[in-house]
């Protein structure tokens, strides 16, 4: 018999109605009780973690999450963790990079309307997501409207449907089809299992438009920020007529802050080879994002900053898959 335990954080499908609007209400027991009997012999524990709207998921949930999989990891057969979805992007990308060569399923989902309305999207997604974890995966993933997606890749993009969450730039991992849920690859950990769960929060991700002041790149140096992902034009374009932004990477570069460059297009890959713009930014010795999400580029950057402040150590960190979150060039 499988041993599953199942932890709820929060979020829109476990929130009731209050005075104030929707808040986190239900324990994990209560969701059990909407979810029934499952068909697969199997043993369920429950655990309340956290019960946290997820806008208020910040880097100390995603090591107090990580840590509490890692004690759990070598003596159950797999994880579904409940969550909310604004945030669940980046809880997932985080949770990938810390626990590494993770030897079991670990499936997060939610829902868009909350588990107590008649309506709601909630209990197909767990079901989903048991099933996800009853199959032979490792790593962590994200289970949300029939889809099964690796964490690092899955992005949400909608406010409203219930087909909230995309996998970028790779398939879902598994859909549920007339034949149930089928897996289209089948994601097996290397090595040893090892939870690095330091993470640098002095990280931040910024938005590139026309016009923007390069003074903002000196202000992210008086306030100490170690590592900064710009989501650049197209390709990887970034302006230095008239307002010089290139001029300014340059200087952050020089006082040691690590600069990863992805693009604003959600899909397809970055590649700063091709214009004279991203030629210019290679030479200031910024990190390319390639086809990573914006939520894969943070956490990584967070993370590797965590287990190294060395410049050829971050470099090298975003020039290794560790988890299929990035294509490299061959």
């Amino acid at each position: 018999m499988k041993k599953i335990v199942f932890i709820t954080t929060g979020g829109t499908i476990a929130s009731a109605q209050s005075e104030e609007g929707l808040v986190p209400a239900l324990t994990s027991d209560d969701i059990m009780k909407y979810l029934g009997e499952l068909n697969e012999e199997v043993e369920i524990c429950c655990e309340d973690l956290l019960q946290l709207d997820s806008s208020n998921m910040q880097p100390e949930e995603w090591v107090l999450i990580a840590r509490r999989i890692a004690e759990l990891v070598h003596d159950v057969d797999g994880i579904v963790l409940t969550h909310g979805t604004d945030t669940m992007a980046y809880t997932a990308s985080a949770l990938s990079f810390m626990l590494q060569n993770l030897p079991i399923p670990v499936v997060i989902t939610g829902s868009q309307l909350p588990l107590v309305h008649p309506l709601s999207d909630g209990l197909d997604n767990i079901r989903v997501a048991f099933a996800a974890v009853l199959s032979d995966l490792q790593g962590v993933f994200i289970a949300f409207n029939r889809k099964v997606m690796l964490g690092c890749r899955a992005v949400k993009v909608r406010t409203m449907g219930f087909d909230a969450f995309e996998s970028v730039n790779v398939e879902p991992i598994g859909i549920v089809d007339a034949r149930g849920l089928h897996l289209n690859q089948i994601i097996r950990s290397k090595g040893e299992f090892i939870l690095k769960d330091q993470l640098c929060e002095d990280v931040m991700l910024l938005k590139l438009t026309p016009g923007m002041n390069p003074e903002i790149f000196d202000m992210l140096l008086q306030m100490n920020y170690k590592g900064i992902v710009i989501e650049a034009f197209g390709a990887g374009g970034i302006n230095f007529i008239r307002r010089d932004l290139i001029a300014k990477l340059e200087k952050m570069a020089a006082a040691g802050i690590a600069v990863v460059v992805c693009s604003q297009c959600l899909y397809e890959h970055s590649d700063f080879s091709i214009y004279q713009t991203g030629l210019k930014v290679l030479q200031q010795g910024v990190i390319q994002g390639y086809d990573m999400t914006s939520e894969a580029c943070l956490t990584k950057l967070m993370w590797s900053l965590g287990q190294s402040t060395l410049k050829e150590d971050v470099k090298n960190s975003f020039a290794t898959s560790f988890v299929n979150e990035i294509t490299l060039e061959s």
